[in-house]
């Protein structure tokens, strides 16, 4: 029991924690996105299995940390870059999420949403589940790589991912429903997955971006839109699109 008593353990659970509730951001919005095309009764449930199967994605791998270990070696090289299983997985990650996330603008813009029931019959809801469970292995393998890097004890690591998890459980009702009232908003979180997509593709071609950079940019796009919706706040009443569960 001197792990109870241990500070240094605390800590450590403490800020990976918090690491793990950032990290998941990118999953969360990506969830709230594909959430909003399900018909009303449907995207509760969604977002319950979306992060229920993040959270099993994440504890699977934890429970593996040597084939984690093997995933960052390197099994070939081009053009002098050694690549990884590691690497493919976030190329082909980011690039799933460049092109879901560009389709997602297109039906924004092009107003495809805007019909109901095309969006419902165009969505699916096992689809919409498997998208999500692609993407929840991409940012499950780069949040347990995270989380090994970090802590030594595998307690700590899975206590981190769970308190995360239901953070992120707790919020996501409160986002989905914030995104689908303000389309300005969503698209802003669009352009968000594309910035991401755009770093698990460099990252797994060998150029690392600081996440730092990445959430500077996020947190600075995300004040200027909280303050023009202040704004429009203030001329006129937003009217709500439609509720969500």
């Amino acid at each position: 029991m001197d792990w109870v008593t241990n500070p240094d353990i605390w800590i450590s659970l403490l800020t990976l924690s918090a690491l793990e509730i950032v990290l998941g951001i990118d999953n969360l919005v990506f969830l709230a996105i594909l959430a909003d095309r399900l018909p009303i009764e449907q995207r509760a449930l969604a977002r319950r299995l979306g992060l229920g199967f993040a959270l099993l994605t994440r504890l699977l791998l934890l429970s593996a940390l040597a084939w984690i270990v093997g995933l960052v070696q390197p099994v070939f090289t081009l053009m002098d870059h050694p690549v990884s299983w590691r690497d493919i997985i976030l190329i082909v990650g980011g690039l799933f999420l460049l092109a879901k996330a560009t389709h997602e603008i297109h039906g924004s813009l092009e107003g495809v949403e805007e019909n109901g029931a095309a969006g419902a019959v165009g969505a699916g809801f096992a689809a919409t589940i498997v998208q999500i469970g692609i993407l929840d292995i991409v940012f499950s393998l780069d949040s347990v790589i995270t989380a090994v890097g970090m802590a030594r004890h595998l307690p700590v690591m899975v206590a981190a991912v769970v308190i995360a998890m239901i953070v992120m459980l707790v919020a996501s009702g409160p986002l989905s429903r914030f995104v689908s009232n303000h389309p300005t908003v969503k698209m802003l979180a669009l352009s968000f997955l594309l910035l991401v997509g755009m770093s698990l593709v460099a990252d797994g071609a060998g150029f690392h971006i600081p996440k730092g950079y990445l959430y500077f940019a996020m947190g600075f796009s995300v004040l200027v839109e909280a303050l023009n919706l202040a704004v429009r706040r203030k001329r006129k009443p937003v009217k709500l699109r439609y509720p969500v569960p």
